[in-house]
């Protein structure tokens, strides 16, 4: 006979896995300052500008 195994064991465990790869991409798309992402929006503004005067009509 094989072992007694506990559904309920896995089944948290799973949930567990997830949610800590929920909240990792929480951190990563939630957890900049607010000046970082000030700083980021203009670098992007300021390369698309960049970009638009390149352009060739």
């Amino acid at each position: 006979m094989g072992d007694v195994v506990n559904l309920n064991k896995f089944r948290k465990a799973r949930e567990r896995q997830t949610a800590d790869a929920q909240a990792a991409e929480n951190r990563v798309r939630f957890g900049q300052s607010k000046e970082a992402k000030a700083k980021l929006r203009t670098e992007a503004e300021q390369a698309q500008k960049d970009l638009d005067g390149k352009r060739v009509d």
